[in-house]
């Protein structure tokens, strides 16, 4: 059971103040944010801050204008992406980045939620995550860091608590860890009244109070009470003077002062009717994402592409549109018809749903197939319908959504990970009639096939996931052949349920499974997966060759404050290729992964970690070249006693293959110079060996503007010295864990305290009296430099 609390080293906080901001790409942004800021009064700060209320705006939240700096009421809205989709894999999470950047590009604010520890939906409004500073680090927080890096604006803290301490009440948690240590530039939002004091949260550093009451009761925790805080003093003017310093600055940032144009919403908002079509070309990316997610788990005999069967059977209510409609349910709370989201607040409209039935009718009637159906989930009925088909396909689904809705008994989360409406029987029935049986699951995550697998009469299995409203198209698509199937799963299916090692908790959640999880968990515990992470059949075959590793690269660049952390983690540091060769008759497309084992100087990892991956489309024959740069963040494990990342010296393990378990090359480097790459089973083509060159061992190098410096060597240190004097940058060594050096008292010379000193320096008056040591001598394999955080100006 973990109990480390995170950011123990800066257990002490003073109250935070104002913001120096600008950091990165956000200067001019704060420039305008500050002076704007002198043209407000404290109630103008205030209403910046505060919610209009639930439901009195055209959107789900809702900020007053403010006249006298031209900015009009702020308009915050879900994103129709139809449901979470990150997966808790930290190289699958950080296309967080990506979704950032493409919303912002069309001058939206993309706000990254939630934060942190909302891994349930069961009582995630009452539980703690606890999790382990470094699990947290390595796992939870990463794809944070990706979105702040991305430079997005707001971040939303959650309603559960994180280490026994309310999210949005938690300083350490939203000033110590996303602002100081990720840079973070924008502001924080509360999710949905999951604020629960007026001072405790304004000086935590939650910046934004939604909906502003509490669902309508018009009972503010700021507004009013804000105002009367910061006039008593218990909440400081700075950090009244942040709040709104930041919800500008994000304004700003995207141009939104300038040109932008009238939100639609609020001209012809009518109360939650319909707005303007402004769908364009959109159903063809819809298609491409429907299509691409599809994963082929089985094809025994090359069951499918379908070719042109004289009869075929669709059996399963999952074949068909909702015949109440498509939004008939409120948020989609409801698991009637084809499963193409899952339900809850982040849902959307559909503005049409293409299900299975559609799409397949209309190819079959194209090809001459007699097409019958049953679209219940009736055994008998789907028996007798499948009994006369040359061919049947069987539609099942597993669905779950958001906590405040409950699904035929299921209030968010999954009951267990069987199919639902008894999919197994159905499945049964029919395979016990029909030799070509085919099944396609819509599901929200793992589904256990053992049952189904188990028939023989079941060719194959395609796994379709939660499409969206190109679902039918998408599928045929790839059951046609039109497109070869390229997806692979981004979770493992496992034998059994008890195979994953962890549940849902009933009350606080230790994360006592810590960096083992899906893929991690069943490597380091020795289990069999039925289908392992990253896995995905096609209708062609691919080798892989060629792998060629470069050096890992030790010398530090850039140690500028950035958003994300310190700049130097994001740094490319080596780089890896392998050539994938398509060795079928068909143009198929290959998604080859990079994974990457720590050295034994690090301390325990899981046997093998996700660091990258590249699709490849090929044509029959054609080679391709799948090239994955890996950052110094990707390398580094996150070093608990030192608050900092850690290059390991040693060597790493590099693994090149078509899923977590089907590695087809696999390699070694390390930061000496020397790499050794080899092919393994599953490679077509001959091994290679290549030997990568860098300037010599590790490099330390150092700024005095650096956030956190990393390195190890293969060799003992003797000394490291600070570069830079003066008040408020105090530099210190850290020796294999053992403590920090550095001054215990505002005096020249050399002195050491303890990690105990250390977890009070973040109060603003000590850091300011501190003066740098001048010389600290270690004898570890590895060195780290660390310049304690100053209060932000």
């Amino acid at each position: 059971m973990h109990s480390i609390i995170l950011l123990s080293a800066f257990a002490t906080f003073a109250t935070p103040i104002l913001g120096t901001g600008g950091d990165g790409d956000w200067t001019a942004a704060y420039a305008k944010a500050k002076t704007a800021l002198t043209k407000l009064t404290n109630a103008n700060k205030v209403s910046l801050a505060t919610g209009l209320g639930w439901q009195k705006g055209p959107c789900v939240g809702n900020v007053a204008a403010i006249s006298s700096i031209g900015f009009p009421e702020l308009c915050l809205q879900d994103s129709p992406l139809g449901f979470s989709c990150w997966h808790y894999d930290r190289e699958y999470l950080g296309y967080e980045s990506d979704t950032v950047e493409g919303m912002q590009a069309a001058g939206v604010q993309a706000c990254a939620k939630h934060f942190l520890g909302n891994e349930q939906e069961l009582n995630r409004d009452t539980m703690s995550a606890n999790i382990a500073d470094r699990v947290n680090h390595e796992l939870y927080l990463w794809p944070f860091a990706e979105a702040v890096k991305a430079n997005v604006t707001s971040v939303m803290c959650s309603y559960n608590k994180f280490n026994e301490t309310w999210a949005c009440e938690s300083e350490a948690l939203l000033t110590g860890l996303l602002k100081d240590e990720l840079d973070f530039q924008g502001y924080v939002v509360s999710d949905w009244t999951a604020q629960h004091t007026t001072s405790g949260s304004a000086n935590a550093g939650m910046d934004m109070s939604m909906p502003g009451d509490n669902f309508g009761d018009n009972n503010f925790l700021w507004g009013t009470a804000l105002l009367n805080a910061v006039s008593a003093g218990t909440v400081p003017q700075s950090r009244l003077d942040d709040m709104a310093t930041r919800i500008l600055a994000a304004w700003y940032f995207l141009g939104q002062d300038s040109g932008y144009p009238t939100v639609s919403g609020w001209t012809s908002w009518n109360g939650g009717g319909g707005g303007p079509n402004v769908q364009g070309t959109h159903k063809t990316v819809a298609r491409a994402i429907a299509r691409d997610g599809i994963v082929l788990l089985k094809n025994t005999n090359n069951a499918l592409p379908l070719k042109k069967p004289a009869s075929l059977a669709l059996i399963g209510q999952d074949a068909i549109v909702n015949p109440a409609g498509a939004n008939a349910c409120t948020d989609r709370a409801c698991d009637t018809g084809t499963l193409a989201m899952g339900w809850g607040s982040g849902t959307c409209q559909f503005p049409y749903l293409t299900a299975p039935y559609d799409a397949i009718s209309s190819q079959a009637a194209t090809d001459g197939t007699k097409l019958t159906t049953s679209t219940t989930d009736s055994t008998s009925s789907g028996a007798s319908v499948a009994s006369a088909a040359a061919t049947a396909i069987v539609f099942i689904n597993s669905d779950s959504g958001e906590g405040y809705l409950t699904v035929e008994g299921a209030a968010g989360d999954r009951l267990n990970l069987d199919p639902w409406h008894s999919g197994n029987a159905l499945v049964a029935a029919v395979a016990a009639v029909n030799k070509n049986t085919i099944v396609v699951v819509h599901s929200v995550g793992p589904v256990i096939l053992e049952t189904i697998l188990a028939l023989p009469n079941v060719v194959a299995v395609v796994w379709a996931g939660i499409p969206g409203q190109e679902s039918g198209n998408g599928l045929a698509d790839v059951l046609y052949g039109s497109v070869a199937p390229s997806g692979k799963l981004p979770y493992t299916i496992a034998k059994a349920q008890a195979d994953y090692g962890t549940s849902i908790a009933s009350g606080d959640d230790s994360y006592s499974e810590g960096l083992y999880i899906d893929y991690r968990h069943f490597d380091n515990a020795g289990i069999t997966p039925r289908y392992e992470f990253g896995f995905g059949l096609s209708y062609t075959t691919f080798a892989y060759s060629r792998l060629t590793l470069s050096a890992i690269s030790t010398t530090v660049g850039s140690t500028a404050d950035a958003p994300g952390g310190f700049a130097s983690l994001y740094d490319v540091v080596a780089t890896v290729t392998a050539t994938i060769t398509n060795n079928g008759s068909v143009t198929g497309s290959e998604v080859p992964q990079l994974y990457i084992g720590m050295p034994s100087s690090a301390p325990a990892s899981p046997p093998k970690q996700l660091r990258g991956f590249s699709k490849l489309s090929l044509a029959a024959s054609a080679s391709g070249t799948a090239t994955f740069k890996l950052r110094r963040k990707d390398l580094s494990y996150w070093d608990t006693a030192s608050q900092a990342w850690i290059l390991p010296a040693g060597t790493f393990n590099v693994y090149v293959g078509a899923s977590s378990r089907d590695i087809r090359l696999s390699g070694t480097t390390n930061a000496s110079g020397s790499t050794v790459a080899t092919g393994s089973t599953g490679s077509s083509a001959p091994t290679s060996t290549t030997k990568g060159t860098t300037t010599g061992g590790s490099t330390l190098t150092t700024s005095p503007t650096s956030k956190v410096m990393t390195t190890s060597s293969t060799t003992k240190a003797t000394t490291t010295t600070s570069l830079r004097t003066g008040t408020g940058s105090p530099l210190y060594g850290q020796c294999g864990g053992t403590g920090w050096t550095g001054p215990t008292t505002c005096a020249s010379g050399t002195c050491t305290f303890s990690n105990a000193y250390y977890s009070k320096l973040h109060n603003a008056v000590q850091l300011h009296k501190l003066i740098p040591s001048q010389v600290n001598v270690c004898h570890s394999s590895q060195i780290q430099l660390d310049r304690a955080r100053k209060p932000r100006k």
